[in-house]
């Protein structure tokens, strides 16, 4: 992609070239990973729309794995921070380090840059540390650079965060606010892989060791990727579906559903809006495609908007899941008509067949 041929080439020739580059990551990443392609194209899909991703799965799933085989075949560099409760910011970030020149005897500080400064990394369990580090590491996905000694310290690019949570333990942790979940692109769901799937798991581990992934994309073509996603085509109907499903989200508004109302205190915010929109053009580009169908939009609803819809009591009470809702919401923007369901809220149900019982 980043040779002059490429660069001389129109827009659809570029874009066709990524979705090759595409569909090469995917057959090398699944040399080594098994199953989990939703998870590596929603990966895909925010690394090249220039975002970070909170990933939600219990330990075990090769959440580890696959970011670094992520990283490998694309020739980028990978670090990774397992988030501790006496976790500094400066592990993080970096400090200034005093130095003795051994010729003049000199003092001066240097600057050692913390692991941070790589293309790709891996922050584990970010919620096992106090919010003054949380915030260090959220400040440079923001920022793209940290601020040491007052001098600012520009971050690699490409410059991708993944950050892990266990949604089991809670103990001991320091759950991130509203407005920290918010800076996150996407909040990925990894669940257990099928039976088929863990018996060839199983199989690989004791296999002998694996053989190194071929690199597929180059650091320069990854980034002339994330120029090359703001070239894609939005619609004027797949702008207008994406700003109505976010509007219809917030329960102050008029108009919006009765169930918005009744589960959930506040909407996503315009963040969401512009979340679908290049997500959709990242996915459309992946895809080879120069414009964005409504179909890219609705393969990645749930991940862009399950972490900024805030249930209300009723919500949580009754088990109803951000994902319920945003299901919801799609079905009303498709006008589509609601699934049967029980009538009644939980309590009704259980008094109803208490009456029934006496």
């Amino acid at each position: 992609m980043s040779t002059p041929a490429a660069a001389t080439a129109s827009i659809p020739e570029r874009i066709a070239r990524v979705g090759e580059a595409y569909r090469a990551i995917r057959e090398e990443l699944a040399r080594r990973v098994v199953g989990q392609e939703r998870v590596l194209d929603q990966f895909l899909t925010c690394f090249f729309a220039g975002g970070h991703c909170l990933l939600v799965g219990v330990p075990g799933l090769a959440k580890t794995l696959i970011i670094r085989s992520l990283a490998e075949v694309m020739s980028l560099t990978f670090s990774r921070i397992q988030f501790t409760p006496d976790l500094l910011p400066s592990d993080i970030t970096g400090s200034e380090i005093l130095f003795k020149d051994p010729a003049t005897r000199e003092r001066y500080m240097k600057f050692l840059p913390g692991p941070i400064f790589a293309n790709i990394l891996l922050a584990d369990e970010i919620n096992r540390t106090p919010p003054k580090t949380q915030a260090a590491l959220l400040e440079a996905m923001e920022e793209g650079q940290v601020t040491i000694g007052g001098v600012p310290h520009p971050l690699d690019r490409p410059f991708f965060v993944l950050a892990t949570q266990n949604p089991i333990e809670q103990e001991g942790t320091y759950p991130l606010p509203v407005a920290a979940l918010d800076r996150f692109f996407f909040n990925i769901r990894i669940d257990y892989p099928e039976r088929e799937e863990e018996r060839q798991i199983v199989r690989r581990t004791l296999a002998p060791a694996l053989e190194p992934l071929k690199v597929v994309l180059s650091r320069e073509q990854a980034i002339e990727g994330l120029r090359l996603v703001r070239e894609v085509r939005v619609p004027e109907d797949v702008l207008t579906m994406c700003n109505r499903i976010v509007r219809l989200t917030r329960p102050q508004l008029a108009g919006r559903p009765g169930f918005v109302k009744e589960y959930v205190n506040w909407g996503a915010s315009p963040r969401g809006v512009q979340t679908l929109v290049l997500a959709g053009k990242a996915r459309a580009m992946l895809h080879a495609r120069a414009s964005v169908e409504p179909q890219d939009v609705l393969e990645i609803v749930r991940p862009a908007l399950r972490h900024r819809l805030i249930r209300n009591y009723h919500a949580e009470a009754e088990g109803i899941t951000p994902d319920a809702l945003i299901n919801r919401v799609v079905r009303t923007v498709r006008g589509e008509p609601e699934p049967s369901r029980k009538a009644g809220r939980w309590w009704e149900r259980w008094l109803s067949r208490a009456r029934k019982g006496a």
